[in-house]
Parts: C-alpha cells; structure tokens; sequence
C-alpha cells in the first residue's frame, strides 16, 4: 500500500507575493547558480548528454560535470520523493505516490517499478510499460514532484511537493502566504549551508514568475522568510495581499 497523501486549496495571487517583495526596498543580490547546476529538473537523456560534452571543455565546470553525470548514472529520483500518477480507468491507480528503496515505486496490483537510472522525463514511459503488462493499452500520467521545504514567518511551513512547473511564488502561497512579522524582503532560498537565491536577483525571478525548474532547484531546497521587527510595516503588507485578486490552487503536501 502506498503513503496516503492529502491535497488541500489555497487562495494565492503570485502578483500579491512579487509586489510585496519590491516594495520592500533594495538589498545586495546573493550569488547566483552560474547557469543550470546540472541541468533543467526536466531534461531528456540526449539533453543531459549534450550539457555534459559541452561542460566537459572547461575546468571551472567540473562540480556541474559531476552532477550531470550522476543523473545520468544513477537518475532523478530516490526514497521519500514523491509522484502523482493517473491511469485512466483505475482509481486504485490514480493517486500520489511514494518512491520506496531501490529506488522503486509500488503501484497496487502492479507491484514495484524501478527507477534506478530513470531521469524524470522518463518516468512516464517507464510506469506505462510496468502498467502496460496488467492493463491493455492504458492511457498514464506520471507527474515527478520536487520537495522543497518552506520555512520561516509563512502560515504553514513545512516540506511541500511541487511540480517543477510551479511558480516559486505558489509555493510560499501553498505554504499559507506570508505572516503579518515577514520580512518579504530578507527571503531567500537555501541550499545547504549555502544561499542560492536571495536579494534583488530572487525579487526579479518572482516578478517574471519562474518555475522550481527554471531557478533549477532540488529536492530538500529551503525557502526561508525570515521576521521582520516593524508591525506597522506587516500590517501594510498585509493590506496589500488582501487588495490584489486572487486565483486558487491545488497542491500536494508533505508533513508539517
């Protein structure tokens, strides 16, 4: 039997999220990922291939060589990430589901799924080929989701599992929003020890509304807000996220 995963609504506007952040004045920009670490969270094998010849001719890409060639290797997923998978006609195979050791998927009926080696633009074709031999010509989705862990002065912080094609900005939607103490502008994305997005360069990315995939962020990624001291500011803030209009979203959640 697989994890049970639960989904639930919240009302976001990325437009709310991105003004509040310039209007919370300049700070120095953080350094930033020197193009894509390792390659787009999407990208097919032949991709990956071509990066890596590409990244190979220069010594300073060596850390961005190594990591390509462990995706290559080794593949995208590992024990705990997560996948939305929807076969059409079987309820009992239309769910969440959560990668176990191997790495593998248990799909019911089917059994496990291996994923060593598997990049997550393979992913679909390799469940549809287990599913294939149990259910005949079986229309699949298979959607990889990202952990990415929201923390700090949000509403509801915690580990979330997003699409990479989410906005970074529904994500901290997903989380609550932000907090009446938020300091919009002090937020960045860590990695590690490590701050990978921050300052100008994060407020920039939100305004154009870019994806985990495009701001290249991995599994285990933390985005933290931190509080701020003025009360008066927060509540201006405040009346700027409820003036703006809102859209609603589902997203999947993990833990809290």
């Amino acid at each position: 039997m697989t994890q049970s995963a639960w989904s639930f609504r919240v009302r976001v506007s990325t437009a709310a999220v991105c003004c509040v952040l310039f209007a919370g004045g300049q700070r120095g920009a953080a350094q930033q990922p020197g193009g894509r670490d390792g390659g787009s969270a999407l990208a097919t094998r032949q991709q990956l291939q071509s990066q890596l010849a590409d990244v190979e001719r220069s010594d300073r890409a060596r850390a961005t060589a190594a990591w390509i060639r462990i995706r290559l290797d080794s593949g995208d997923f590992q024990p705990g990430d997560r996948i939305y998978i929807r076969v059409e006609g079987e309820p009992q195979l239309t769910d969440t589901f959560s990668v176990g050791p191997g790495p593998a998927l248990t799909l019911p009926q089917i059994g496990a799924v291996p994923l060593a080696g598997t990049l997550r633009s393979e992913l679909r074709d390799r469940v549809e080929s287990y599913v294939a031999r149990y259910v005949r010509d079986p229309a699949v989705q298979a959607r990889p989701l990202i952990r990415i862990l929201v923390e700090g002065d949000v509403v509801k912080p915690g580990f979330y599992a997003v699409s990479p094609e989410l906005p970074l900005a529904d994500v901290i939607g997903a989380a609550g929003g932000l907090t009446q103490r938020a300091q919009a502008a002090g937020m960045r994305v860590q990695r590690g020890s490590s701050e990978i997005w921050g300052g100008e360069m994060l407020r920039q990315a939100l305004g154009r509304g870019s994806s985990i995939d495009q701001l290249n962020l991995r599994a285990g990624d933390r985005v933290f807000v931190p509080a701020r001291g003025d009360p008066e500011h927060a509540l201006r803030v405040l009346g700027i996220l409820l003036a703006l209009p809102v859209a609603v979203y589902t997203i999947t959640r993990i833990g809290k």
